[in-house]
């Protein structure tokens, strides 16, 4: 018998070698349509806050179910090494779910990115930053003039729903959305910088004074009373949307899911319909 392959066995092989390769580089990968609108990476770290990792896997699972029916692809990684320009270069959409890059290598990889076309979503923890703790404030591009909220200033516990004003009902990612909706359940944050007073910011969801009062403690300060808090928001000069969803509600005893990001029909559209503007490649 000859020792020569057959063709068909030989691009079986090939193809096989690949995909294993694919999936050794740390990248979850789906059946995905061979004709997508655009190709989206997630990024996530899914450690130590056992209700950012219940957000990530909610995540990972309603994603790509958004990605089959509207015809996009979804892959997700924890390897923060694969934020560089070879790797970027095959997506239209980056995703942060719970946290940033730390190394300056990655760091401006990612600027890079977003200097020249990419697009980015982020949610929740992705924008946290407290100096000092284990994610300082160390990138000022990041915190201060992309997502524009300086560091995190305080938040309401536990994670309850809140009711949402749409600020700009004309744009994409808002434009099917009612004037105001029932949010998800979340943990809310409060910034130290105020992002009415920035240009280049246009806030598109914020808290309606309906919500009040937010929150439940057992500290006071975790309970807000009043005052304006943006949730959702967008970079005149970029293609991103930064949402504060994405802290999922769990029992404090058996950690068991108590809430869902994704149980929120309103939600759920923003932030499909805010996936789809950022891969149009529309600003």
């Amino acid at each position: 018998m000859s020792t020569f392959l057959r063709p068909h066995k030989t691009v079986s092989r090939v193809i096989t070698f690949f995909i294993v390769c694919f999936c050794f580089s740390g990248i979850r990968v789906r059946a995905q349509n061979p004709h997508p609108k655009f190709k989206t990476i997630a990024f996530y770290t899914a450690k130590r806050d056992d209700a950012h990792i219940s957000f990530v896997d909610d995540a990972n699972r309603w994603f790509p179910k958004m990605a089959a029916k509207y015809n996009f692809v979804y892959d997700s990684t924890q390897d923060w090494n694969n934020l560089n320009a070879a790797f970027l270069s095959q997506y239209q959409v980056v995703i942060f779910l719970d946290t940033r890059p730390d190394s300056l290598d990655q760091r401006e990889a990612f600027q890079k990115y977003m200097e020249t076309g990419g697009a980015w979503m982020g949610f929740h923890f992705a924008g946290f930053a407290l100096t000092p703790s284990l994610f300082p404030q160390n990138w000022d591009w990041y915190h201060n003039q992309f997502i524009g909220a300086g560091s995190y200033a305080s938040n309401t516990w536990k994670p309850v729903p809140a009711i949402l004003r749409v600020e700009d009902r004309k744009h994409p990612a808002t434009r099917h959305l009612p004037e105001t909706f029932k949010s998800a359940p979340s943990e809310w944050y409060r910034w130290t910088n105020d992002l009415r007073t920035n240009p280049d910011i246009k806030i598109l969801l914020s808290v309606d004074s309906t919500s009040f009062p937010l929150g439940t403690g057992p500290k006071p300060s975790e309970i807000w009373y009043s005052g304006y808090s943006p949730i959702a928001w967008t970079n005149k000069n970029y293609r991103m949307v930064y949402t504060n969803m994405g802290h999922n509600d769990l029992d404090p005893k058996t950690k068991e899911d108590l809430s869902s990001t994704f149980d929120s029909e309103d939600q759920d559209k923003f932030i499909i319909d805010a996936l789809l503007w950022l891969g149009s490649g529309k600003k």
